[in-house]
């Protein structure tokens, strides 16, 4: 068991979260008991993922996507409300990162999801040196999409061009807008997790390979990572939950 305050310092540092100026407050966003034993890691606090750590007895659920996002309503109403009333009921502490663990160098989404793709990375861009640029085995785009869906579960949206692909870039996420940033890395195809109209047009007309890979998807590995860490370090029980999203 470890005390809460701890651990929450520990992960803070570990990510570096003063460096980033994001959407949410990256960390502790509810507190709750302050003893924790057991960890229940997920990627979106949706009441699902609650209601399943509530079941675990978790003490501490860890998340990617959190609560209080900027710019939406900060009126306690509706599903927030009952979100809010389960985690307070049972104490539990609801701590979450988000660009801080998608640019993480070791248990960030982007670095693992490279290596779970065989991508040998080579170099980082865009904001917070967030997306990663390197070199995979020559294939086909539809060899590389049959990668995608293989490794994730889940069929990417594969925007084709007529080139094979050797140089790749990715980034997690809702990160279809670094395209033209990726295109400037000199790549064969770029992966994210989600895609906006006008991004066919930019990878149709640039002749690049485009995958929307699915947000969710893309985003399963950095807080499973960060809570495995946490388990070992300082001698937690740990349980991933990966509930059901298609986008």
């Amino acid at each position: 068991m470890v005390n809460r305050v701890e651990l929450v310092a520990y992960c803070d540092e570990l990510l570096g979260i003063s460096a980033f100026k994001d959407y949410c407050p990256n960390g502790l966003q509810v507190e709750g008991k302050c003893t924790i034993k057991k960890i229940i890691s997920g990627v979106t606090a949706s009441q699902a993922l609650i209601d399943a750590a509530i079941e675990s007895q978790a003490d501490l659920l860890l998340v990617h996507h959190g609560f209080f996002w900027k710019g939406e309503n900060m009126v306690l109403t509706g599903i927030k409300k009952k979100r809010l009333r389960s985690i307070l009921t049972h104490d539990m502490n609801l701590l979450a990162y988000h660009l801080p663990l998608d640019a993480h160098k070791k248990l960030g989404n982007n670095i693992l999801l490279a290596q779970k793709l065989g991508i040998s990375v080579e170099g980082f861009f865009a904001d917070y040196e967030i997306a990663v640029r390197g070199k995979i085995k020559n294939q086909t785009g539809n060899d590389f999409k049959q990668l995608l869906s293989k490794t994730l579960h889940r069929e990417p949206l594969h925007i084709e061009a007529e080139r094979t692909i050797s140089r790749v870039a990715l980034c997690t996420g809702a990160a279809q807008s670094y395209i033209e940033e990726a295109i400037e890395q000199g790549v064969d195809a770029f992966i994210s997790g989600e895609v906006s109209e006008n991004t066919w047009h930019i990878a149709k007309e640039n002749k690049l390979h485009y995958f929307a890979a699915g947000h969710h998807a893309t985003e399963r590995y950095g807080v499973k990572a960060l809570a495995e860490h946490l388990a070992n370090h300082f001698g937690l029980e740990h349980e991933f939950i990966d509930i059901f999203n298609p986008i």
